[in-house]
């Protein structure tokens, strides 16, 4: 097996599709097979080459190298290896992923980690809109893995998310965790209106206090600090702000009973 770098030859004035471009894929393909390999651009398919200079590597991870925000589908359905992104990427990074890493080192664009079922996603920047959320047109969200962004997400991040952690270092937007099925959301910055409009299920954390809960929100009668200290210890790992958590004290409601739901709400004090 070998590894490949992809150097972005200039930017494009389409939206490229990188979807197949995997570890995997690519892993037992020669140079000059892997230039031959196309890409979609705009309503048309391009040899490989045309868009990046390919350069074989000694270890087995795949690097794209450049802004990649005008590139799209990035780790799509990727299910092994080690993909790094030498600095941002488009929308849908990581969507329908399985296994293996994708780490972005700039921003990403909407739809990261859709339908996300498997292996870790890390965001070094910002994510748009609806991330850990559905692919349109589909009625599950995020259905497993990690998802640690390390910079702020869009509206309706982890909408309908069904399984999975999701870490947020910095602020999100309007309906986060919205229609929350299963899954655990940390937050360590602010929030905008609505978090945890139509939560069914699930784990809505906010590391740094976070909002007063909705109305449609009860406090939770019983005490739950082995549940917490197993949590929060998980989450720890993170590092940053929520390196503490163990150490502090919860307040835990419950809902959207508005949904017929029994999802917790933890504001960490």
């Amino acid at each position: 097996m070998s590894g490949w770098t992809l150097t972005l030859r200039t930017a494009s004035a389409l939206r490229l599709d990188l979807r197949g471009l995997s570890p995997a894929a690519l892993s037992t393909l020669t140079v000059a097979e892997v230039e031959r390999l196309t890409v979609g651009c705009g309503n048309a398919l391009l040899p490989l080459a045309e868009c990046f200079q390919v350069t074989a590597r000694d270890d087995d991870a795949l690097h794209f190298v450049g802004d990649l925000s005008r590139c799209d589908r990035i780790g799509w359905q990727m299910d092994g290896g080690r993909l790094v992104v030498e600095g941002s990427a488009g929308n849908y990074a990581g969507a329908g992923m399985k296994a293996g890493t994708l780490t972005v080192q700039g921003s990403a664009g909407a739809l990261a980690a859709c339908e996300m079922a498997g292996g870790t996603l890390t965001i070094d920047g910002n994510a748009g809109d609806f991330a850990a959320s559905t692919l349109p047109g589909s009625m599950d969200g995020m259905r497993g893995g990690t998802l640690i962004v390390r910079g702020h997400v869009g509206a309706r991040f982890a909408d309908r998310m069904r399984r999975g952690t999701a870490v947020v270092f910095g602020d999100a937007g309007d309906f986060l965790a919205s229609r929350l099925v299963a899954g655990t959301v940390l937050l360590g910055g602010r929030c905008g209106a609505h978090p945890g409009y139509g939560m069914r299920r699930g784990s809505l954390v906010f590391a740094a206090g976070g909002p007063e809960a909705p109305p449609t929100f009860v406090p939770a009668i019983a005490d739950a600090p082995v549940f917490w200290q197993l949590l929060a210890r998980d989450l720890a790992r993170h590092g940053g702000v929520f390196a503490g958590l163990p150490a502090r004290r919860i307040d835990r409601q419950l809902g959207d009973l508005a949904a017929d739901g029994k999802g917790e709400w933890i504001a960490v004090r």
